[in-house]
């Protein structure tokens, strides 16, 4: 760990950190990420490449006292992700720690940033708790291995913290469930997409300069100039979007449909293709990433222990997940009544005959 003469230094890599950290998205942020990229590249990959340009790399080295880029890039995308692309650098203890006040599971800044306003902006109370208390009781502590033993510093709290990380983690769950996985927000997602694919005819530039072209307003502009001219690709994506005919939801994974055959959806989704095409149907699912809640408690006796074993709240929160079904609103009263009738064939499995 750096003395008290870094520290200065450090504090102003965090912050620049914090200012890239997500320079990188493209337009409308994840919408599009995972399907208009090259393989191999994300968000994470860009905001790497422009800390790293020419540019910006001139402009850390020139401020007064200079800053190394190569610290910033660490800094705002961490460990985990720089390795899937950038194996080969290497992260001291001191800047893994400060990577995870950005992009920490528990208690990034990133994280804690992106609920408050977001819910601020949706105008709903779901992401909000006490940040003010939890940043209070941040504590840097020992990172403790199965065996108890302690391996490294990380970020953890002061017990009188714990409720505050309790309701971080469920603002969290219920803004996916309430807000982000909201149905009508992911058909729109659907509809970005497909307009997308047809406008881009392939996938988003990598190029720096390229993508430093493409902003929200550029694709805006494009979406309703094509939804005004049936001649213009992507047309029929774009007047969905900008009429707002956007695909409604047809069906949505059940506990009880889930117990009669696992593969329900499948089964359903395919029959519903086959009765009314492709273009028409559309199935959007997530299954989270694991996201571990565990981090270092500083108890009221001086003794550290896991959150996982002091909170049963951290331990019960259930992972974010949807699969749903949608269709064209043209064939909606169509596709419902078929789903009514042969739903129950479609997801009961046929059963064997005895030889």
């Amino acid at each position: 760990m750096p003395g008290a003469h870094q520290l200065g230094y450090w504090r102003r890599v965090v912050r620049l950190a914090a200012l890239c950290h997500d320079i990188g998205h493209l337009p409308f942020s994840h919408a599009a990420e995972h399907e208009l990229l090259p393989e191999g590249w994300n968000h994470e990959r860009l905001s790497f490449a422009l800390i790293n340009s020419d540019e910006m790399r001139a402009i850390f080295l020139n401020s007064v006292p200079p800053i190394n880029p190569d610290h910033v890039a660490k800094i705002a995308i961490g460990q985990k992700k720089l390795s899937e692309f950038a194996p080969d650098v290497s992260f001291s203890v001191w800047e893994t720690l400060l990577s995870e006040i950005i992009v920490g599971d528990a208690f990034g800044v990133d994280r804690i940033d992106y609920l408050l306003r977001d819910a601020y902006h949706a105008g709903v109370v779901y992401g909000r708790f006490d940040h003010h208390r939890l940043l209070q009781t941040l504590r840097i502590l020992p990172l403790s291995d199965q065996e108890g033993d302690s391996i490294e510093p990380w970020l953890g709290i002061e017990s009188g913290g714990l409720e505050a990380a309790e309701a971080m983690s469920l603002a969290r769950y219920f803004m996916y469930k309430q807000v982000y996985f909201h149905r009508v927000r992911r058909a729109y997602d659907i509809h970005l997409k497909d307009f997308l694919k047809d406008w881009l005819a392939g996938k988003f530039p990598t190029d720096i300069q390229e993508h430093l072209k493409l902003t929200d307003n550029e694709v805006m502009a494009a979406l309703l100039s094509a939804a005004r001219d049936a001649s213009q690709k992507g047309h029929i994506h774009a007047r969905r979007f900008v009429d707002r005919q956007h695909f409604k939801m047809l069906y949505e994974r059940t506990p009880s449909d889930q117990k009669v055959n696992r593969a329900a959806t499948d089964l359903l989704f395919d029959e519903l293709v086959r009765e009314f095409g492709a273009d028409c149907i559309r199935r959007d699912s997530y299954t989270p990433r694991a996201a571990s809640l565990g981090f270092p408690v500083l108890r009221a006796d001086n003794r550290i222990e896991s959150s996982i074993n002091l909170s049963e709240t951290l331990q019960k929160i259930p992972s974010a997940t949807f699969d749903l079904i949608l269709c064209d609103r043209t064939i909606l009263t169509r596709a419902t009544s078929f789903l009514k009738a042969n739903r129950e064939k479609i997801i009961t499995p046929v059963k064997e005959v005895a030889s």
